[in-house]
């Protein structure tokens, strides 16, 4: 795509379309806002503000296709499925190189979020098992019983920025698989990557109006919570947006699942090998620039591990190239947006103000190449302690903050006292403390001596406390329950001409 810089004639940038019944909806460039390479702060594309009339359409849309599709047999699903897995892995390189371009990520961990996503489609393809009903003959006299799992109808998905193809991954292949059609509202921020993926379910045989794609800000968030064609909505977001998502969508009567904020903890015990700790903690910190909801913030040492640890984590982080994702020669790439460059500042300057240690300040980078584009450094806080904003709350940025503790019980009741509870790991070579941290911690995804642990594409994806507003997690068994109604179907076929008396009596056995 053609690029322009900023304060230049933005008429050059093409713009792009929503994506509604198979079909490209062309919008005037005044209905558009921009798309900035966030490597360079050029602008590079306008994307659509769609509202309330392009949900309308996109839900007219997908409800005119459920029918048909809903009804079609489950192999025919499939095969369209097995080919859209097929043209995903074809267009890898292509469609990881627009989530670099439009997000900022380095390629190697863009393509490894398209890989990853990749595991949710092989997930669904094979979904027919997960939804088999159950048989039970002769449950009363000549009374058979059997269950059916049946699609809601449309759903819709609302996804961010930072993994704009794994995470839509995770919630629209269930839900389509398993028979609804769909409408997606992705961010706005990182659209390349979205385009392609409409593409590719046309070209893969997806009958239209089945998946359905509208850009947009609030306006667009709300007419999908409030539509009452709608019957269940997936969001992966912030959490005081998920929250909203969530109680307004609860409210006019859909089912709602919103995967939110975190701020992951890494226990360190004095046992563990602190080379693979300070790796860990480095890669789990800065990968993606901390652009993710996996990331681990807060490395929570045991003792005087952080004697011993910090001066490796430090030695690590000097090494660390940050430049645009494109070139090989970066580990990090910039953050997806100016703004929010800034507001990580503000997080950095803040725990300054409220007395944590600062060791590594990434406040003053600049890339010389660059001068525009949206870099930050790494920075690492020490001495952080419970209370400060930087322990509480999610910065999504290049931040990592070290917290001492004298005890494994006092680790465990801050983990477990935290507003967030999304991912957390042990590193150690105690089996004993391993095996009493996975049962006694209240975090849904842990790691041992595994700095991320993002389970694999069949299994379920989810938090607890701040972290998630949903009764189901995502993906896995859990998102096959969410995505369909269960019907108990009770069948009695009398023998001719063996029709007993009437009765009013309540039905047993």
């Amino acid at each position: 795509m053609t690029s322009v810089v900023p304060g230049a004639d933005a008429s050059a940038s093409p713009i792009l379309s929503h994506w509604i019944g198979g079909r490209p909806v062309e919008v005037a460039r005044e209905k558009t806002g921009p798309v900035y390479n966030p490597a360079t702060g050029e602008e590079i594309a306008r994307v659509p503000r769609g509202g309330e009339a392009e949900v309308d359409a996109a839900v007219a849309a997908a409800a005119a296709a459920f029918p048909a599709w809903r009804d079609m047999p489950l192999i025919a699903r499939a095969n369209i499925f097995f080919q859209y897995r097929s043209l995903v892995y074809q267009h890898r390189e292509e469609m990881a190189a627009l989530i670099t371009r439009d997000h900022g990520k380095t390629f190697p961990d863009a393509l490894a979020e398209v890989m990853r996503g990749l595991e949710t489609v092989e997930f669904a393809c094979g979904l027919a098992v997960n939804t088999a009903g159950l048989n039970t003959p002769n449950v009363s006299t000549r009374v058979d019983t059997h269950t059916l799992r049946q699609p809601l109808g449309v759903a819709a998905g609302i996804t961010p920025f930072n993994f704009p193809v794994m995470v839509p991954m995770w919630i629209y292949p269930v839900a389509l698989m398993t028979g609804n059609t769909f409408v997606w509202k992705p961010s706005s921020h990182t659209p390349g990557a979205t385009q392609l993926q409409a593409e590719l379910w046309r070209e893969a045989g997806l009958p239209d109006g089945v998946f359905n794609v509208v850009y947009g800000g609030r306006e667009a968030v709300n007419a999908i919570l409030v539509h009452p064609g709608i019957a269940a909505i997936q969001f992966v977001g912030s959490t005081p947006v998920g929250k909203h998502v969530y109680e307004t969508g609860i409210a006019h009567g859909k089912r709602v699942g919103a995967y939110t904020g975190a701020k992951n903890i890494m226990l360190v015990l004095p046992d563990a090998d602190l080379e693979l700790v300070a790796d860990s903690a480095v890669a789990a910190g800065f990968g993606s620039a901390g652009e993710r909801c996996m990331a681990q913030t807060l490395v929570m040492t045991v003792g005087d591990v952080a004697d011993r640890l910090r001066p490796m984590i430090v030695e690590r982080m000097a090494k660390l190239t940050v430049g645009p994702g494109a070139e090989k020669s970066s580990d990090m790439g910039p953050l997806y947006s100016a703004e929010h460059r800034e507001a990580v500042i503000g997080w950095i300057d803040r725990g300054v103000a409220e007395g944590a240690e600062l060791v590594v300040d990434g406040r003053s980078f600049r890339h010389s190449q660059h001068p525009d584009g949206f870099y930050l450094g790494v920075t690492l806080f020490d001495h952080v302690r419970p209370g400060m904003d930087v322990y509480n709350e999610e910065i999504f940025g290049p931040v990592l903050g070290m917290v001492r503790v004298r005890t494994f019980d006092e680790a465990m009741g801050l983990i477990n006292s935290h507003q967030y509870g999304n991912g957390t790991a042990i590193f150690t070579n105690d089996g004993g403390a391993a095996r009493r941290f996975e049962i006694e911690v209240d975090v849904p995804m842990i790691g041992i001596n595994v700095p991320i642990p993002v389970p694999a594409g069949y299994m379920s994806f989810g938090g607890t406390r701040g972290s998630a507003f949903a009764d189901l997690q995502m993906r896995g068994e859990d998102s096959v329950r969410f995505f369909t109604r269960q019907k108990e179907v009770t069948v009695r076929w009398p023998e001719p001409g063996k029709q007993g008396p009437l009765s009013l009596v309540f039905p047993g056995n």
